[in-house]
């Protein structure tokens, strides 16, 4: 059975960052993570990265629609 939650080291592999984007994407709350254990070792739950990932894939559409309306906009200001 695959594991509940993975440690940022992890995170970090999967979406191919480092280990200190993976702890600043925890910091900025972009990314829900536990602290676990006496010495407080970070873990996230895989349910949770691919949560993230949805999230993402959803700004950068919003983003990349905005940027295809200014485009648009811009086009027929210059007719």
């Amino acid at each position: 059975m695959p594991p509940r939650f993975v440690p940022l080291s992890d995170v970090a592999e999967m979406l191919s960052i480092s280990a200190s984007q993976a702890y600043a994407l925890v910091r900025s709350g972009e990314l829900r993570a536990i602290k676990v254990g006496g010495r407080g070792q970070w873990r996230v739950e895989v349910t949770e990265i691919e949560s993230y990932i949805q999230r993402s894939y959803e700004a950068t559409a919003s983003i990349l629609e905005e940027e295809r309306r200014q485009e648009r906009a811009k086009a027929e200001g210059k007719r």
